[in-house]
């Protein structure tokens, strides 16, 4: 078995497409968050993910014996470098993001925790993880939700709004649930798993939020994102925070909504749905099952 496991996937869409996200300011971004002293510390929410993508991906156990290699690639040189030695043959693959540098029907399985969400053109980036897998290969992977620092995004308008006349983005888009599946199954994966988990991290202040965004490398890299705010925003900002979500001990929530997804690429051995007209009862019929003769049905 070969495992692939990646930290940021993409591609190149066959159609035109839309650049929302600067790809050289995220590599800066995490390549300052990756040397920082302390990085490890900024680690606790993708190590919690990551720690759910493996229970998905197998269980309570995992048997390391089966693995044959293990390729590793990020856009962020100094992120690859912080990588901890492992007993599997771990090859480490500096790539742009944009991109995946890998043959066709290449590898058994493809993991991406926290990642996805900072990729340009997800359906491409979903169709190239489905080119490199082999078939019957699994994609697994974890992205940041739509509802993510809801709170955050709410007090930053309400405060510029109020001392600047108007807003501009502070918080990156993200991608909704409900648009998932459809994107998974348009890339040609079959046999669907799309599930959803919220991540709620409190902390002293908003300033706190800040600057454990900044150190684990997730700051907003959208090509309209503000980047400078004003003292008196801030202020504002951390009042209304407080005020709309503060808890009683004094902290204040941040929610990352995290979305998770499995899909396989198709194979001739894998369980293919019925025909339709096929079945040989009715969902009538079913309702009827283990009711005394002589019943009526209410």
């Amino acid at each position: 078995l070969s495992i692939l496991t990646l930290r940021s996937l993409s591609g190149i869409s066959q159609n035109r497409r839309m650049n929302v996200f600067s790809r050289e300011m995220k590599q800066r971004q995490k390549d300052w968050a990756a040397q920082l002293q302390d990085s490890q510390q900024y680690d606790y929410l993708r190590q919690e993910v990551g720690s759910r993508v493996a229970d998905r991906a197998a269980g309570p156990t995992f048997h390391t014996e089966v693995v044959e290699r293990f390729c590793l690639t990020d856009v962020s040189q100094q992120s690859l470098r912080r990588m901890r030695p492992s007993e599997i043959p771990t090859h480490c693959v500096l790539a742009d993001e944009e991109f995946l540098p890998f043959k066709e029907n290449t590898f058994d399985l493809v993991v991406s925790s926290l990642a996805l969400h900072w990729i340009n053109d997800l359906p491409g980036a979903l169709r190239q993880i489905h080119q490199v897998l082999k078939p019957d290969g699994v994609f697994i992977g974890a992205m940041v939700g739509g509802e993510t620092l809801y709170e955050l995004r709410c007090s930053l308008q309400l405060a510029e709004t109020e001392r600047e006349g108007g807003f501009s983005p502070h918080i990156s888009p993200y991608t909704a649930v409900t648009d998932l599946g459809n994107l998974l199954g348009q890339a040609g994966f079959n046999m669907l798993t799309v599930d959803i988990d919220d991540i709620q991290v409190h902390y002293p202040g908003i300033m706190e939020v800040m600057t454990d965004l900044q150190g684990m490398g997730e700051s907003n890299c959208a090509w309209n994102r503000k980047s400078l705010l004003h003292r008196d925003t801030i202020l504002a900002a951390a009042a209304i925070y407080k005020e709309m979500y503060g808890s009683e001990d004094g902290s204040i929530p941040a929610t990352f909504e995290i979305l998770y997804m499995i899909g396989w690429k198709p194979h001739e051995s894998q369980a293919k749905p019925a025909k339709r007209g096929s079945a040989t009862a009715s969902f009538g019929d079913l309702s009827k099952t283990g009711r005394p003769s002589g019943t009526d049905q209410p």
